[in-house]
């Protein structure tokens, strides 16, 4: 067997994949896509292997590392898309990076103006807050 057939397909499947990680905005079609990328790679170390006749079968010990690791990184991916989905009710990339918390949001001490109370620019339910 010619080593362009697998080299050409694992090309095409990670393009596929490169193409779903930056056009996609869905994090579980990315996540997917990574895959895919992912398995681009394993299919060339398993090509190569078979290729330069390795007898220690390095590429193979490599692709199951690969796979392994893969998993892992899946599991804990669809752990935190899961989460941010029961927290935002989306998984939409662009509405999550819009509704990010600017810094200093997070009811922290923003300066003297929160403790004074009397703020001419906070509206009226920020200085009932402040009196309270």
């Amino acid at each position: 067997m010619h080593l362009a057939y697998p080299a050409v397909l694992a090309v095409l499947l990670f393009c596929t994949g490169l193409y779903g990680v930056l056009a996609r905005r869905n994090a579980i079609l990315v996540l997917m896509s990574v895959e895919l990328m992912l398995n681009a790679v394993n299919l060339n170390l398993v090509a190569f292997d078979v290729w330069l006749r390795d007898t220690l079968h390095a590429g193979q010990a490599l692709t199951l590392f690969t796979i392994a690791i893969a998993a892992a990184e899946i599991g804990i991916g669809l752990a935190i898309v899961l989460m941010v989905y029961r927290n935002r009710g989306t998984s939409d990339i662009d509405k999550l990076r819009d509704n990010a918390e600017a810094p200093g949001a997070d009811g922290g001490a923003r300066g003297t103006d929160e403790t004074a109370g009397t703020d001419e620019k906070a509206g009226p339910d920020e200085k009932a807050e402040a009196a309270a």
